[in-house]
């Protein structure tokens, strides 16, 4: 005799096609399950980042046709552990970037992911404030430390410095003892004082590279004509990291022929990446802004104020909590 069970259902963000933010639909989808080396996390909070628009517009990363769920940022409490898993347990509380740049469907009340895109939620972090950082923190630890080696002393140019990894990027090359510039409105840039950044360049009413120089890393969040213009900034040796995916005028060759390394970074999942973003934030050396916190069924609405540009900081789903 055969017998049948009933899905366990939960509450996620869908859409069923490509387009604007008005295809982001609230459904009842089947809840998963972890397999081996894998947890699953009751979300709390999940962080809003551009990919997640790109994504919904135009696949992202997502090789597939949707119907999916968008949406990579996490924070929680760990549900139920797959086989093998031994570095989390059933209501620890963590915080991660699920399965990027895979699908991973972050916009919905359990997600699923191998344990070691998660770390423990840092002392004193609530929920909110830990589901915005770890694709924003994580793409600034890799792309300065991990890649451009940010040591002390060294002159670091941000551009975008008050958005989502601009503000956190400012702030772990400050932590590293770096003397911290960066590009804002006007109207950001006492906040940006306020998180280490040494000088401010106002990109509304001056180009920045008449008027910085010597610098020894450049990190682009913009794209563009910024990684061809930021290569007059740098000093012989310099790195620029774009975390932008380059267009095929991406000035490799004028970089080789300055002498100064080009390069793009593509943000992984990576638990010990994490557990040293933990560290800066337990000593107070990195604070990540929540501009705004939405509900999960407003999901639509968070897309439509990021898509903006105009964010300080990050945009927050609650969707538990």
């Amino acid at each position: 005799m055969s017998m049948t069970t009933t899905p366990v259902l939960m509450r996620a963000i869908r859409h069923d096609v490509a387009g604007g933010s008005d295809v982001l639909r609230l459904v009842e989808v089947e809840r998963p399950e972890p397999g081996p080396t894998e947890v699953l996390v009751r979300v709390h909070a999940a962080g809003v980042n551009p990919i997640d628009w790109k994504t919904r517009t135009r696949g992202g990363f997502v090789h597939q046709d949707p119907p999916y769920t968008v949406g990579y940022d996490v924070a929680g409490v760990v549900e139920a552990v797959g086989l093998g898993v031994t570095s989390l347990a059933p209501g620890d509380d963590v915080y991660g970037m699920a399965r990027f740049p895979h699908p991973a469907g972050a916009y919905a009340e359990y997600v699923t992911a191998p344990s070691r895109h998660f770390a423990r939620l840092p002392r004193g972090l609530d929920h909110v404030h830990a589901a915005a950082l770890p694709l924003a923190a994580l793409t600034a630890w890799q792309a300065l430390v991990v890649t451009a080696d940010v040591a002390p002393g060294q002159r670091v140019l941000i551009h975008g410095a008050a958005g989502g990894v601009g503000h956190l990027a400012a702030q772990i090359a400050a932590a590293r003892g770096a003397h911290v510039i960066g590009t804002a409105s006007p109207a950001k840039h006492e906040f940006l004082r306020g998180l280490g950044v040494a000088e401010v360049v106002d990109y509304t009413d001056v180009d920045f590279a008449e008027v910085v120089r010597d610098v020894d890393v450049v990190l682009d969040t913009i794209g563009g004509d910024y990684p061809l213009r930021s290569l007059r900034t740098l000093r012989e040796g310099g790195t620029l990291v774009t975390i932008i995916p380059p267009a095929d005028d991406f000035p490799y060759e004028q970089a080789r022929a300055a002498g100064v390394r080009a390069v793009f970074v593509l943000v992984e999942p990576d638990a010990a990446d994490l557990r040293e973003i933990t560290e800066l934030v337990e000593r107070d050396d990195l604070r990540v802004h929540v501009s705004t916190v939405l509900p999960l069924a407003d999901a639509a609405k968070a897309h439509d104020l990021g898509e903006l540009g105009r964010t300080t900081g990050k945009i927050v789903l609650s969707v538990h909590d």
